[in-house]
């Protein structure tokens, strides 16, 4: 109502000074002319009404309109003179004009016409004033009313919480596949919002709070929008860098909006994404100051548990960093409900593919179980990526429907990015990757027991020369010790081969022994997988460090455990290197078999790597297969690469 008032009052202030100006520039607009010979005939014919006698100037009205003759730039003109209109006469003489309009008056026959004279001798620049004086004034007043009016909005906008407001939601909790225990939770929230009633009758209190934690992609944010549109009630979204500004106290304020909003909604949701921006533990910078991201907590802290009752407010926050939320911020009381929203198995995958597949049409024999099974680890939204990247490959090859050979494109595209075939790769480069690639595929498919082979490419791809795609055949929570082994000896077995052929190795193992060290690390200091350290583990916690938290805090560690770990590590990855090169010593031919296929086809699928390292050759006679999409150019490059190779 006061926003009202407000709007109201400057309206009314503009209109009033629009009209004010309007007339005030009426007033400057000269009278329409009649000249003197005019002003006589009417005169002797009786049709005037009026004379008004100023300064150099006569101001005539007539009784009846006439149409006169004019004499203009050598053309006559037809003019007509309205009644009661005022029209100005230039008078030459006034005191002649004065003398001839006093004799013409005392005649009997022209009593009626009313003469009358104002003779105030007055600069013309006098008669301005006033009205220059008023448009000044309303115009002063208007830029100050719009200036206060504006410089409060933007006062004001610092501390108006940025929360978008949806009265709706359109995504339903059929929407959110793959999430039912999630969903289970959740629905009590939205139970909550449409009967609180039968909640307060029990004396229950419900969760102020719920916080989703989550890897990035996994639907955090999505299932908050399901409960909105379920519980139909207005939500409020906001992200939590929204709060935080430059000035101090600009945060706090905008929480002290948000909830004075959603009050005036209630009941409501009020959703704040990546909470960690502003609930970061307090105390964490390092100069221990008292900063802005501290007090837009604090207030936070007070709205949702302080003195004053939120009634009918539920609030859900996402994030995946909870190890560095503030233990205030989590207690009971707050966020009394956390709901981790994991990475989705292969019956969620395979709903998930089900929803996001709802506008797209595919190939009979495309069977989104496949899909859920060659896409261990993806997220919901890596899902819905990969759906759609096959429908743009589908597009781009003029078909109609999508294809299992479009989605099986899309996931390594998804995985390692899009391949570069316009790269220029010397033959011994070539050479070189065809047999690194062989290593680790010949390593998965002899020592692997989880893994098998999907796809073996030496096209550059993403930052990768070449790659190597093998993927679980089931799902798995948990890895045995045996299983990481394997994992480091697939690893290594790109460096291997590279020293079995060539007795030298490349940059291209710097990822593999990265992955390799990191692996043997874990299980040593983090897994206690090592008979030599035991049960003592050197991680605790997250892996990445809070720094304010934890500097300073983190537990010593003896110089002697510290050696024991390297030397354990080293140990467990020697041990595997020195596995994968009897593995590769042993198959020498089979991986020159291999090498060699690879470098006439540069790409080798599941199957044919099958057929090769089964039979020792393909049922294709034909050394190269033509890429789809490939000119003949390109088939014939390729063809003479492998003969020359």
């Amino acid at each position: 109502m006061k926003n009202f008032t407000k709007s109201l009052t400057f309206y009314v202030v503009m209109i009033v000074a629009v009209v004010l100006i309007v007339l005030a520039i009426r007033s400057f607009i000269p009278l329409p002319t009649m000249n003197y010979n005019e002003f006589l005939t009417e005169l002797s014919k009786g049709n005037v009404k009026t004379v008004v006698l100023k300064a150099e100037t006569a101001e005539v009205t007539l009784k009846s309109e006439v149409e006169v003759t004019r004499i203009e730039k050598n053309s006559e003109k037809k003019v007509k003179l309205k009644a009661d209109t005022k029209y100005g006469v230039d008078v030459l003489s006034v005191s002649e004009f004065q003398r001839f309009m006093t004799e013409y008056m005392t005649g009997e026959d022209h009593k009626d016409v009313m003469f009358t004279e104002k003779m105030e001798h007055i600069p013309g620049w006098v008669n301005v004033v006033p009205y220059a004086i008023l448009i000044v004034i309303v115009l002063v007043f208007i830029f100050i009313f719009l200036g206060q009016n504006n410089g409060n909005s933007k006062v004001m906008s610092f501390s108006r919480s940025r929360a978008r407001l949806y009265t709706t939601s359109k995504i339903k909790f059929d929407d959110v596949a793959g999430a039912d225990e999630e969903k289970e939770e959740m629905a009590e929230i939205v139970d909550f919002l449409k009967n609180p009633k039968k909640y307060y009758k029990m004396g229950a209190r419900t969760p102020k709070g719920v916080l989703l934690v989550g890897p990035p992609g996994t639907g955090k944010t999505y299932l908050a929008k399901a409960v909105a549109g379920e519980a139909h009630v207005p939500f409020f979204s906001i992200s939590g860098s929204d709060f935080v500004e430059m000035y101090v106290g600009v945060g706090a304020a905008r929480v002290r909006d948000l909830f004075e909003q959603a009050k005036k909604n209630s009941p409501c949701i009020i959703f704040i994404d990546e909470i960690d921006a502003v609930g970061r533990h307090r105390g964490a910078g390092l100069g221990g100051g008292h900063d802005e991201r501290e007090q837009t907590l604090n207030q936070i802290l007070v709205e949702m548990d302080g003195f004053e009752q939120n009634t009918g407010i539920v609030i859900i926050a996402a994030t995946n960093r909870p190890d560095i939320l503030d233990p205030a911020l989590t207690r009971p009381g707050r966020f009394d409900r956390k709901i981790t929203v994991n990475y989705p198995d292969i019956a969620a995958r395979e709903k998930i593919l089900g929803v996001h597949a709802r506008n797209k049409t595919f190939a009979e024999d495309v069977s989104f179980n496949d899909v859920a099974k060659n896409t261990s680890g993806f997220t919901a939204a890596d899902l819905e990526n990969l759906l759609n990247e096959a429908a743009l490959i589908a597009a781009r090859r003029d078909s109609e429907v999508i294809r299992n050979e479009h989605i099986k494109e899309a996931i390594f595209r998804v995985i390692v990015g899009p391949e570069k075939r316009s790269h220029v790769m010397s033959d011994r480069e070539k050479k070189m990757t065809a047999y690194h690639e062989s290593g680790h595929a010949l390593a998965v498919r002899l020592y692997s027991t989880t893994d098998k082979v999907d796809r073996i490419s030496i096209v550059p791809a993403g930052s990768a020369g070449g790659y190597t795609a093998h993927r679980p055949e089931e799902d798995y929570s948990y890895m045995t010790r045996q299983q990481l082994f394997e994992q480091i000896v697939v690893a290594l077995a790109g460096k291997a081969a590279e020293m079995i052929v060539f007795g030298d190795m490349t940059t291209g193992a710097s990822s593999d022994l990265r992955t390799a060290n990191t692996i043997a690390m874990n299980m040593v200091a983090k897994y206690g997988m090592s008979d030599a350290v035991g049960n003592m583990i050197m991680n605790t916690g997250s892996d990445e460090v809070f720094l304010g938290r934890d500097y300073g805090h983190t537990r010593a560690v003896s110089e002697e455990l510290s050696s024991l770990v390297d030397r354990e590590v080293k140990k467990l990855i020697d041990s595997a290197y020195a596995k994968v090169m009897e593995l590769l010593t042993e198959n020498r031919g089979k991986l020159e078999l291999v090498a060699t296929v690879l470098l006439e086809k540069e790409r080798l699928e599941a199957d044919d790597f099958e057929k090769l390292f089964t039979n020792g050759k393909l049922d294709e006679p034909e050394a190269v297969i033509e890429a789809e999409g490939a000119t003949v150019a390109e088939a014939v490059a390729v063809e003479e690469a492998g003969e020359n190779a």
